[in-house]
């Protein structure tokens, strides 16, 4: 009897050894200030939310195409203004509910509505109308025809939510997504489990919980000790090369739609003068900050647009490293002896190692900075609402996302007619040819006008369990999508 009972235990143990894992600890740096992707600029938020918890009629895949979300298919009219979604059948929230065309109208009709608190409110301008036909059937009339706009249905900002739940949305987010909202301790994690009630095929992990960490020691001890199964956007490049040679781990480093800039307030004195701009971009030494801040992870920029994007244009030359010509261009503008302005940081690791670097190349041409880091709510509040800054730094990593340029109202202020006329054709041009035409003088006006500091193309490394499979390797949008990750028996 005992020895049956021991053959047991063992075969009961061996079988638990083998047993396929089903949950997941992923690290990121930063916190969401809250959990509504649709009434905040916090990228952080569609990190741990995009693809897993929300969703949109589009979504985008890994390589940035766009494919069917909660549309299984669309017609376009023959003069582009009218779009008319299918949805697909038997979809719920998290909450049990049907979503249903009325959803789609009330998303849209409140991301686009005069007091929307929504970050990328021009995404829904061309809206005139949104009307729901039938249960899955949603009908949206433009006012004028816009090339991107299956483009726009896809970003995080435009998930579809329901009414029933959107008082609570910020704390306790309810969407139609494989993954449902399960907790979330403040300063610490968030936690999503399986939704069993999905429209699509179930994800292989049961439940994922986001740490949140944002120092890099912190990062590396977490990832070393194996607290942590992943880190994507891991903090301390400099410990790529370590991780590399250790078994354990997995390294993959991609691209990311991420822009960063030395962000530029237009409007504040000095800085609302083009010479101040064009000698602060001279300054720079792009090269020292991407290996200072990011140990040589990064391509130089020279104006807001991804380098892998086939419309691309390399101006780099226009703000090449040149402290003698920053120095003459300050005393053409009247500041022979520089002048001092803020720098207001978050926390990301690009930002904090790069500010220190970027404040003493202008200390050289004489140019004084007063350094202050923020915590990301403070950063939003201050820089991104408030527009209370003189520089900063950031990644803009929403997907072509160079129509910020043509909002005089976005928080570097910038407002030239000219470029406000090239986008609004852009949009309005469904012709591939004039497309790329209007992107590259975009492209160009804006690094003429020296709106901000064009630093580098962040890209995105994510140390990782070496048995998982899955991850993103790029960041075609701030997401860390979890529906195709798995553990390899």
């Amino acid at each position: 009897m005992t020895l049956r009972l021991s053959l047991a235990a063992a075969l009961i143990s061996g079988s638990a050894a083998l047993a396929q894992q089903t949950d997941l600890t992923i690290a990121i740096q930063l916190e969401p200030p809250h959990l509504d992707p649709t009434s905040a600029a916090a990228g952080a938020i569609d990190s741990v939310l995009y693809s897993n918890l929300f969703e949109g009629l589009t979504r985008f895949t890994e390589s940035g195409a766009v494919v069917p979300g909660l549309a299984e298919s669309w017609d376009i009219s023959q003069d582009g203004l009218t779009y008319t979604f299918k949805l697909r059948s038997g979809v719920t929230f998290h909450d049990g509910t049907a979503m249903t065309a009325e959803d789609v109208v009330f998303s849209l009709d409140r991301a686009r509505a005069e007091d929307s608190q929504n970050a990328q409110k021009a995404l829904f301008a061309e809206i005139d109308s949104v009307e729901a036909l039938d249960p899955t059937t949603v009908k949206i009339t433009l006012t004028q025809p816009n090339g991107n706009f299956l483009f726009n249905m896809a970003w995080g900002d435009a998930v579809i939510v329901a009414p029933e739940s959107i008082e609570g949305i910020k704390q306790t987010p309810v969407g139609t997504g494989p993954f449902k909202f399960d907790t979330w301790k403040q300063g610490d994690s968030i936690r999503l489990v399986q939704y069993d009630g999905y429209w699509g095929d179930s994800p292989a992990l049961t439940e994922a919980t986001f740490k949140f960490i944002s120092d890099p020691t912190a990062a590396f001890a977490a990832m070393m000790a194996q607290d942590i199964d992943a880190f994507a956007g891991y903090p301390a490049p400099e410990n790529l090369v370590q991780f590399e040679a250790d078994p354990r781990f997995q390294v993959l480093v991609g691209s990311t739609e991420g822009e960063t800039i030395l962000s530029t307030n237009n409007k504040m004195p000095p800085l609302d003068n083009i010479k101040v701009r064009q000698a602060i971009a001279h300054a720079i030494n792009r090269d020292d900050i991407i290996m200072g801040a990011m140990f040589g992870l990064g391509t130089p920029i020279g104006t807001h647009f991804a380098p892998h994007n086939p419309d691309y244009v390399d101006l780099t030359e226009n703000s090449q490293y040149d402290p003698d010509l920053a120095r003459h261009l300050l005393a053409e503008a009247g500041y022979p002896d520089g002048f001092t302005t803020t720098l207001k940081l978050p926390p990301p690791s690009y930002a904090r190692r790069g500010g220190e670097i970027i404040a003493a190349q202008l200390r050289e041409v004489g140019i004084q900075t007063e350094i202050t880091n923020l915590e990301w709510a403070q950063w939003l509040e201050e820089v991104f609402r408030g527009k209370d800054y003189g520089l900063t730094i950031v990644s803009h990593t929403e997907p072509f996302d160079i129509g910020i340029y043509a909002r005089p109202d976005y928080y570097f202020q910038y407002d030239s007619p000219a470029v406000q006329d090239l986008l609004s054709k852009l949009t309005a041009t469904t012709d591939p040819a004039k497309r790329s035409e209007l992107i590259n003088m975009a492209q160009v006006t804006i690094s003429q006008d020296y709106v901000n500091g064009y630093l580098f193309q962040l890209a995105y490394p994510t140390v990782a369990d070496a048995r998982l499979e899955g991850l993103w390797l790029n960041q075609p949008t701030q997401a860390t999508d979890l529906t195709g990750v798995r553990w390899r028996e």
